[in-house]
């Protein structure tokens, strides 16, 4: 069955349309991901022969892309810290070996649990991360990261409104990075961890969202603002939910990625459990968006993994959200998931 699957999934992923050219580049990009974690109890941790396997559905829709993103929703940790508390997310150092064996090789780690296990986490996820060779970015000591692959150079900065992070809202220092990196690289990715959290918050209503008391950003001003100092993909996460995109100045904004692979700790009923798997081509010389496909997935309990969706409803949701949220500037998205740019009249 895991075979059959395989087969229709690498069906599903191999693009034919004709605007192909050796030019184009594939960026595949995911949501939250986080193996579960060893605080408060060991039983909030995938095991091992678990998290070996937990992309194991959806890995093939990773294969024949050039940079393959997710949001590290958490650090990586090995022992614990006086500060920890509930929702303090930390993986085993050993655990990376999952994220790169998934194929996973750029990774954000501008989020709010990137502080939970205080400087120790974050100095022990950096180094990790540097032992694995992916490449990351989102501390204030990191903001930014800038690497070549298949000879296409690519620029990359992450941002979010938590502390240690670099600032979602110093809106100065967003452009100086991004047009730094626009100087210097063929394509530019930028990472928002942007929005309140849970189903009230799967709108774009381009205004600042509040949540638990915190400006969490406004998501529209941001990617916006993004693109104009020289973004190329602006890529969302941090709600939990599916959002909708846009396309803006012939550039790509996925407003929010929702619940990938989230194993304990987080809600993953209804909505909160529907997330897609973008596939992005990308002009690898202008950054400019040709189009995009949706492979949808969901999660259920007992979590063992990201699924595919039979029922697409991860594209369900981005088309109408799409539709509702940006009206006047609607992307073209079909039934089968298909992003593309809406044709002027």
């Amino acid at each position: 069955m895991k075979t059959l699957l395989s087969l229709l999934l690498t069906l599903l992923i191999s693009f034919s349309s004709p605007v192909f050219s050796q030019d184009t580049i594939t960026v595949v990009a995911v949501g939250d991901v986080m193996l579960g974690t060893i605080f408060p109890k060991v039983s909030d941790l995938a095991d091992e022969a678990t998290a070996s396997q937990f992309f194991s559905q959806v890995k093939p829709s990773f294969q024949n892309a050039d940079v393959v993103f997710c949001n590290f929703e958490g650090v990586f940790a090995d022992s614990l810290v006086k500060e920890c508390k509930m929702f303090c997310f930390g993986m085993p150092s050993s655990y990376a070996k999952y994220i790169v064996d998934a194929g996973f090789n750029l990774i954000s780690v501008g989020n709010n649990h990137s502080n939970d296990f205080r400087e120790y986490g974050r100095t022990n996820t950096a180094k990790v991360l540097d032992k694995h060779r992916l490449n990351w970015a989102g501390y204030q000591t990191k903001p930014s990261t800038m690497f070549t692959i298949n000879g296409v150079k690519y620029g990359f900065c992450a941002f979010s409104p938590n502390s240690y992070i670099a600032s979602l809202h110093d809106y100065a220092n967003v452009k100086s990075i991004v047009r730094e990196l626009d100087s210097l690289c063929d394509v530019v990715i930028v990472s928002m961890h942007c929005g309140g959290e849970g189903t009230a918050y799967q709108h774009v209503t381009r205004k600042a969202d509040y949540y638990i008391e915190q400006n969490r950003g406004n998501a529209y001003e941001f990617a916006h603002l993004a693109i104009d100092a020289g973004a190329d993909l602006v890529l969302g996460h941090g709600p939990h939910v599916t959002r909708g995109v846009e396309v803006y100045d012939d550039r790509l904004i996925v407003y929010s990625m929702g619940n990938f692979a989230t194993y304990s700790q987080i809600k993953i009923h209804g909505r909160l459990g529907i997330a897609p798997i973008f596939r992005i081509r990308l002009n690898g010389k202008t950054g400019e968006f040709i189009d995009a496909q949706v492979i949808p997935t969901y999660q259920t309990t007992p979590n063992n993994g990201p699924l595919i969706d039979p029922d697409k409803q991860a594209i369900k949701i981005i088309k109408e959200l799409s539709a509702a949220d940006f009206k006047d500037n609607p992307p073209a998205v079909t039934d089968e998931g298909w992003i593309t740019k809406k044709k002027k009249p």
